[in-house]
């Protein structure tokens, strides 16, 4: 009976939801056409993060413009929590998966940049993440794409933080540039509702019962 009680336990437990990789913060998806600002050669951007629950990050997707046939390889990334400074709850080089997508107007390649994150631990509220010094194959200059928030979406399903405020190194305080295409990934410490939890418990109960009443029959 045990061992059948315990199967009968592994067989619910594979529907409990499991925490999984999300968006955590979305600032919309890569414009391409409009502007784009250097990452690269001592120049940082910046751009806000605002959680509305406890998350982990661990990953980065971003637009950038390029020079004809070249390719990021990394770049520096912290987050903190003011302007490139205050607090920095994590900071690294990350190597890079680079993703061409298209030629813009300007004869520019426009690509997707993807980098894990061995991710900080961060509570609900407004974070800064900050990128500077990449490093393309051809040593050509970096621009991270501006799209201006459109399309923005945080992680309390209604926008909250939208669109992301944004300063180049030359920023003192607020914001003096538009916002980046850039989204933030990990896993967000909400955990299933208590409603969940009891009809799991007495699901199983429920079923732990006729499986006791057909073992003793």
């Amino acid at each position: 009976m045990k061992t059948r009680i315990a199967s009968l336990m592994l067989f619910c437990l594979a529907f409990v939801p499991l925490s999984s990789a999300q968006v955590l913060y979305d600032d919309g998806p890569i414009n391409g056409t409009t502007n784009a600002y250097t990452i690269n050669f001592g120049y940082l951007v910046s751009d806000t993060i605002t959680l509305a629950h406890n998350a982990t990050v661990g990953g980065l997707d971003l637009g950038v413009w390029e020079f004809v046939g070249d390719q990021v390889l990394k770049l520096d990334w912290s987050i903190t929590s003011e302007q490139n400074g205050g607090t920095i709850y994590g900071m690294a080089t990350a190597s890079v998966t680079d993703t061409f997508i298209s030629v813009n107007q300007f004869g520019y390649d426009i690509d997707e940049l993807s980098a894990t994150i061995s991710g900080p631990n961060l509570n609900a509220g407004t974070y800064w993440l900050n990128l500077q010094n990449a490093v393309s194959k051809q040593g050509n200059p970096v621009f991270w794409d501006e799209n201006s928030g459109v399309g923005c979406k945080g992680d309390d399903g209604m926008g909250g933080g939208c669109p992301s405020q944004a300063c180049d190194n030359t920023c003192l305080n607020g914001s003096n540039t538009p916002p980046e295409s850039f989204d933030i990934l990990g896993t967000s410490g909400q955990t299933p509702e208590p409603s969940s939890f009891v009809l799991f418990g007495s699901g199983f109960l429920g079923m732990a019962g006729v499986l006791r009443r057909k073992l003793w029959k």
